[in-house]
């Protein structure tokens, strides 16, 4: 099955230094500027030549496109689905909505109810651990959804530091009750 992304903020989030290192990474070389806006990469890969016009500001208002247009060359050139390339590049994506189970609950803070959590949801068709923290009546959800493995559904912003997922601000912990019917 191949999955096409067409939501233009998850194209919106990619970090534009991100990209560039992971094309240096993967063998692209920086070619030439393209007008003031824009820079030309290449890389030869099976007998072709590909290109890739890469946005020099995050700024522009057709990023999100030529990020989009980005990832579709590199689906071609990796042999890569565009969720597993998108899940290499993301370094944050705001009001995310998350639903999973809850695989670990860390120590508690002795000050207060709350606690360190490790949960594994889906992320880009893939089951990943995210770390959060959560506090009072939350923090007792996660600990009920923990001991009855019971899924949840939680927002917040989710970021990725050092390969390592952590959903910040996280509000609206819910056991998700759906799966009972």
């Amino acid at each position: 099955m191949k999955v096409t992304l067409k939501d233009t903020e998850n194209f919106t989030t990619i970090d534009l230094d991100r990209l560039r290192n992971y094309l240096l990474l993967h063998g692209w070389h920086e070619d030439k500027p393209f007008l003031e806006n824009a820079t030309l990469w290449h890389k030869p890969a099976a007998g072709e030549e590909f290109e890739i016009l890469l946005p020099n500001q995050q700024t522009l208002g057709d990023y999100a496109p030529r990020i989009r247009e980005a990832i579709l060359i590199l689906e071609t050139v990796e042999n890569r689905s565009q969720i597993e390339i998108l899940a290499d590049l993301i370094t944050g994506l705001p009001n995310t909505t998350i639903q999973g189970v809850v695989m670990q609950i860390h120590t508690p803070n002795a000050d207060k109810l709350s606690g360190e959590i490790t949960l594994l949801g889906v992320i880009a068709d893939k089951l990943r651990k995210i770390q959060t923290e959560l506090a009072d009546k939350d923090y007792i959800l996660a600990i009920k959804a923990y001991q009855e493995r019971l899924p949840f559904v939680c927002t917040g912003d989710l970021i990725k530091e050092n390969h390592t997922f952590i959903l910040k601000n996280p509000r609206n912990f819910t056991l998700d009750d759906l799966w009972q019917n």
